[in-house]
């Protein structure tokens, strides 16, 4: 049961009978160990039933306000009495509180009414107090006013001037061709001596009208200055005080760490931490069981609620720790704990072959393996370019036409020369090259056909994940066709129209696209075998032979 008057719950008896993990979670990568999971069924088993706060997760139409689906944790530990029991925690905020009664504390409480941080806040609260009187002063306001004015009125007078003396001159210029037509040479000299004065006296009044109004501007810019001197004086102290006071959070929001460290948030990021950086449930988790004494065994965070409108959140589905914001802290706090291996640093292509459908002297079409890399990645060097390189070390240019996400399997292109690639490549420019890719989504599917058009970029904090997003993402569209609907499942092609970084997985699970994530997807959907798509077809024009090929090759799942 979820007690909520403490932070340590205890397991019930059956759970001592599983085995504890040999070493810890490796957070950003993992399955949910068997006490992680009763642990998160004891905590969503309280999320559903609790009647003590409210948060709109809008998981219920009913409810009003504004909806935020939440990040939780469970932390499964060993008490100072041997006792099996979880921690859990919520990542930012819930229900307007950070401190909810059975779930951790945060790690530095910005919002304490004793703390630095609310006694420096009102400083700078009664700065922008003391700004808003200043600025809203009638006399201050007056002066504003009559400087622009003054500046308004002095563009006007030399404009007019300055059209007058555009008017003068083309009248004396009349005046001298009727004199060059009518006068005798005498009087035409006289003229044109008189013209010349006139046009002396315009441009030495302009001169005037221009040191006038510039002395004009001058008084008054003097008398605002003396204003803006104290507005500028209130905002500069304004600045260093925000300044000092974001340098002071940094030093003393620390974290602490299985060796008994603190570590601060200024050092983790030197000083340059992205917003919200310690807030997550995973740093709240591990800094409260090494300050308490509570041994960690097993982490993990699953989604609760609806997804956001960029990202695909799957309700009460696990997800690893985010990276930008986490992996420096957590791998301080991992400091004197015995972690699981990165899986990501394990090469998954070890032992799988490639195999050939189609080849000539020019090209060939191979078939690449789920969880394998098409090019070598930042710590795994195996990969499809390895092995052609290898395969074929006469070979020109960058032999893989194309690439395919280390989870998809499928047919890819390979060159055999730097001009069979450029010609192959030029074709998937201009898209001229046909693909299809067969997928199983975790679901049914009430359309039978279409079109899902959503703009996709990476998402920041969280690579290589990739976000909706309308403002900045780049155009994505993708064709879909049902095919068979079998055990709750649908079987699709996809006809990729753009090729964008997992754009049939996002287009797959996201809420305006099919929201039915594909099988096996670990980034968008459930963790499985493997991921269910495949590139089950493709179709081109021989670069050299002019005929046109379609290669093809089925799934195995």
């Amino acid at each position: 049961m979820f007690v909520q008057n403490q932070m340590f719950h205890p397991f019930p008896e059956e759970a001592n009978s599983i085995l504890k993990p040999e070493k810890f979670t490796f957070p950003f990568y993992y399955e949910a160990h068997p006490l992680a999971k009763i642990a998160t069924e004891m905590l969503q088993n309280h999320l559903e039933t609790q009647t003590d706060w409210e948060h709109n997760f809008g998981l219920y139409s009913q409810q009003n306000g504004l909806v935020i689906g939440k990040m939780f944790g469970v932390l499964v530990v060993e008490n100072t009495e041997g006792k099996l029991g979880f921690l859990a925690a919520f990542s930012g905020k819930l229900a307007e509180s950070n401190h909810i009664p059975g779930f951790v504390p945060p790690v530095f409480d910005l919002l304490l009414p004793d703390g630095f941080f609310k006694k420096e806040e009102e400083i700078l609260n009664q700065i922008n107090r003391d700004l808003a009187v200043l600025q809203s002063q009638p006399a201050y306001l007056q002066t504003v006013q009559s400087y622009h004015k003054i500046v308004l009125d002095a563009e006007e007078d030399i404009l007019n001037h300055k059209n007058q003396i555009k008017k003068n001159k083309i009248s004396r210029d009349e005046k001298r061709i009727w004199a060059e037509q009518n006068l005798d040479f005498e009087s035409y000299k006289l003229l044109q001596k008189e013209l010349s004065q006139q046009s002396k006296e315009d441009n030495i009044l302009l001169k005037k009208m221009n040191h006038f109004w510039g002395l004009q501007k001058l008084e008054s810019q003097k008398e605002l200055q003396l204003w803006l001197d104290q507005i500028n004086q209130l905002k500069e102290l304004r600045k260093q005080k925000s300044s000092d006071l974001q340098k002071l959070i940094f030093t003393k929001y620390t974290f602490l760490n299985a060796k008994n460290e603190f570590k601060s948030l200024g050092a983790i990021f030197e000083n340059n931490p992205p917003a919200g950086a310690g807030e997550c449930a995973a740093p709240k988790l591990l800094h409260y069981a090494f300050a308490n004494g509570f041994q960690p065994i097993t982490l993990a965070e699953f989604w609760w609620g609806q997804s956001p409108k960029s990202e695909v959140r799957q309700h009460q589905q696990f997800y690893p720790a985010c990276r930008s914001k986490c992996e420096p802290i957590l791998n301080h706090m991992l400091q004197g704990l015995e972690v699981d291996e990165n899986p990501l640093l394990q090469n998954p292509a070890e032992g799988q072959e490639l195999a050939t459908i189609f080849e000539d002297e020019w090209l060939l079409v191979v078939t690449k393996p789920a969880e394998f890399l098409s090019v070598p990645g930042k710590n795994i060097q195996d990969s499809v370019y390895e092995r052609m390189r290898t395969a074929y070390p006469k070979a020109t240019g960058p032999l893989v036409v194309h690439r395919l996400d280390m989870s998809t399997s499928g047919l890819l292109l390979i060159a055999k020369s730097e001009e069979v690639y450029k010609k192959l490549q030029a074709q998937f420019i201009q898209r001229t090259i046909q693909k299809r890719y067969v997928a199983l989504l975790d679901g049914i599917l009430d359309q039978k056909a279409g079109i899902i058009n959503l703009p996709l970029r990476v998402d920041l904090d969280n690579r290589p994940q990739q976000l909706v997003c309308y403002e900045y993402g780049k155009k994505a569209q993708t064709r879909f066709e049902v095919i068979e609907i079998k055990n709750n499942q649908t079987k699709v092609y996809f006809y990729p129209i753009t090729g964008r970084t997992h754009q049939l997985r996002v287009h797959a699970a996201h809420a305006d696209g099919l929201y039915c994530p594909i099988v096996g997807d670990d980034l968008y959907g459930t963790k499985g075998k493997r991921l269910c798509l495949h590139a089950e077809q493709l179709t081109f024009e021989h670069p050299v032979t002019r005929e046109k090929l379609t290669v093809q090759q089925e799934a195995d799942f």
